[in-house]
């Protein structure tokens, strides 16, 4: 039972005569923030006397008289202005927990009675190297939605869009035609290839930086130095808004300045790093033309060629397999892996049609796509021919539109590609796909401590497994000062549990668009809204079980029931009630933070209602059955919860 929308449902029948159309005034019915409101609240009457003209409190008065909650809530209350306060009935209230707590897999949570179709494109690797810190937030919030999206009745296909195909593997190629170690190659493929991706990878931008970037670098900061200085020039006026404005210019102009020489010495040092070292210096002079003659070798693979294309297929499952051991490690599966590689064949039918439409036409030699609000076009094919990853992702939407027809495609892809699926989208309307859900669903930086993006010492990105390591490493210490904890077995699984935990956790109750800070301590903590502290939650309810020698299974079984006779019981029952509530929050936004913050609230009156109201000790047999339920039906919301984040309880810590 999802109260909040019962509620909603019948304030809608009273508000069709009122207003013409009742939905957004629907959305102003939230739970009250203080329970002396009552547990909800609607705030609907104040904008509505508005468009009628007339008082709140009186229009707040006719909405109650044409509502029907006499069944669950208590008689409504007009309070202030016109906020209509609603408490539910405690018999209502105790009825639902009773069919929560006899629902085994779902607690009371209903199926959505309209199903959609849903492909959840999330994590998406270039196969080429090793995933790394920045894949982390895709494919746990990816993953997070498939199964929220999932358990509330959605029909949801996961495609993992890796990058198989791209100018990574010609890299790869020249690297491995040039500078490869064959014994460190057969000793490890990946590791070797890793080395080689990154060894071209700084030649090619050593080269680019001395040629393009650190000259055009220069002359921009010239010409905003000189810019600056006229800022700087100005006269206060004595005016306090023109002088404010002229402030605020200055400090912009000061601030892309600063940005500019930042990226200037970032340059330099890579430079300097190359130039520093013998062998790399060697390597830059000998391969002059190295980016061009990456580019050429993946050209050369995309045309067929037999020697890139035997090295694609002998390097390919290697790289496969070291992506496949982290997504077992993060407990993450799809029902779907189609790379670039697998769109290849469908690219040239796809600029062609655009052209046969009228969408794409021809500029300075590209075929491109101009839409509504963007200055750039949208390119599809380049001058010399070759194909770009905006033709890819419209092969990759007319194939999943052909193959699943779809009601929403989502991707879950870091913020700075914006632009990108804002033209992807339009271009995709265009093409005839107008009813269709495009959405993505962005989310920010990992950033460390000084707020930079999170990284290595060296500069390089920090290795997703590693990180993991790292985590379970430091959970160890939590489960070796455990002193129920005995085998070395239980230490270590509760350890890996914690620490993987910790990590999703941290991510997901951040709000996805949000760039957040990576703490081990913080992530780790036994306390606050954390992994561990709800798997500490979660664990403590079952070592009441213990202690007390209950069969809880029996229990549930035996005709015993809830019963409030404290504030803290029923405070704690509502808020299990609005476990439902939350779950459409995520599926409405696409945000599991809603699933995350209602876990901690959840753990936070469990504490209250812990201190509060003895369970083993309780007054009387009836008494200690009903807070025994209650405490069954915590745990089972957070295991539930949790695992519907990707996350894993533990029974004993």
């Amino acid at each position: 039972m999802n109260l909040l929308r019962e509620i909603r449902t019948r304030f809608s029948t009273a508000l069709k005569p009122l207003a013409d159309d009742p939905a957004p005034l629907l959305e102003l019915i939230l739970p009250s923030k203080d329970a002396k409101f009552g547990d909800y609240q609607a705030n609907c009457a104040m904008p509505l006397a508005k468009q009628l003209g007339r008082k709140p409190r009186e229009v707040a008065d006719e909405i109650i008289g044409r509502l029907d909650l006499s069944d669950m809530c208590d008689p409504p209350e007009v309070a202030g202005p016109g906020f209509i306060n609603l408490r539910v009935k405690d018999a209502y209230l105790l009825e639902q927990l009773a069919a929560a707590s006899r629902d085994a897999e779902r607690l009371g949570v209903e199926q959505t009675d309209a199903p959609r179709t849903i492909v959840l494109d999330f994590s998406s690797p270039n196969v080429a190297k090793p995933m790394h810190v920045g894949h982390i937030r895709s494919t746990v919030i990816g993953d997070a939605l498939a199964r929220v999206l999932r358990f509330l009745g959605d029909r949801v296909i996961t495609d993992n869009h890796i990058g198989d195909w791209g100018a990574q593997f010609g890299m790869i190629i020249y690297g491995y035609k040039h500078f490869v170690d064959e014994a460190a190659l057969a000793k490890a493929i990946v590791p070797e290839l890793t080395r080689l991706y990154k060894l071209v990878n700084q030649l090619i931008e050593h080269h680019d930086a001395q040629r393009r970037g650190i000259p055009d670098l220069r002359a921009k900061i010239a010409e905003r130095e000189a810019g600056l200085a006229e800022l700087e020039a100005v006269e206060p006026t004595g005016d306090k808004k023109a002088d404010k404005q002229a402030a605020k210019k200055l400090k912009a102009a000061q601030a892309q300045l600063a940005g500019l020489r930042g990226e200037l010495a970032s340059l330099e040092e890579k430079v300097a790093a190359v130039e520093g070292d013998p062998k790399l210096a060697k390597l830059a002079a000998d391969h002059p033309n190295i980016g061009k003659d990456a580019i050429g070798e993946t050209a050369k693979l995309h045309a067929g060629d037999a020697e890139n294309r035997d090295l694609w297929d002998r390097f390919l499952p290697a790289c496969l397999d070291e992506i496949n051991a982290t997504y077992d490690r993060l407990g993450v599966t799809f029902d779907h892996t189609l790379g670039e590689s697998f769109y290849q064949p469908l690219l040239a039918k796809v600029v062609d049609d655009l052209a046969a439409k009228g969408l794409a036409t021809e500029s300075d030699g590209a075929m491109c796509v101009f839409t509504e609000g963007h200055e750039a076009p949208f390119i599809v094919r380049k001058q010399d021919g070759a194909f770009l990853y905006a033709t890819t992702d419209l092969a990759t939407i007319q194939y999943r539109m052909n193959e699943w027809a779809p009601d929403a495609l989502l991707y879950v892809v870091d913020h700075r590609q914006s632009q990108h699926f804002d033209q992807l989208f339009a271009t995709a309307r265009k093409w005839g796909y107008e009813d269709l859900e495009l959405q993505h669903v962005a989310f920010g930086t990992v950033m460390d401590e000084k707020s930079r993006p999170f990284k290595t010492r060296t500069g390089a990105s920090v290795g997703l497994m590693s990180l993991l390591d790292e985590a379970v490493d430091r959970a160890r210490t939590i489960a070796d000062k455990s002193e129920v904890l005995t085998s070395e077995g239980e230490r270590q699984e509760v350890a890996e549990r914690i620490g993987i935990g910790a990590i999703k956790y941290a991510d997901l109750a951040h709000n996805r668009t949000s760039d957040y800070v990576f703490s081990y301590d913080k992530m780790l903590a036994m306390n606050g809204n954390t992994a561990a502290y709800m798997q500490y939650s979660c664990a403590r309810v079952r070592g009441i079980f213990s202690r007390g020698g209950v069969d809880i299974q029996a229990l549930r079984g035996a005709g015993a029931k809830i019963q409030f006779s404290a504030p803290a019981e029923r405070a704690l029952g509502v808020a299990l009630l609005r476990f439902s509530e939350a779950l459409e929050r995520v599926a409405a936004d696409y945000r599991p933070n809603h699933l995350t913050a209602y876990l901690f609230d959840l753990a936070s009156c469990y504490s209250e209602f812990f201190v509060n109201c003895p369970v083993l000790k309780a007054e009387s047999d009836e008494l200690r059955d009903s807070r025994l339920l209650l405490c069954d039906l915590v745990g089972r919301t957070i295991e539930l919860g949790l695992g519907l984040l990707g996350i894993r309880t533990v029974e004993r810590m």
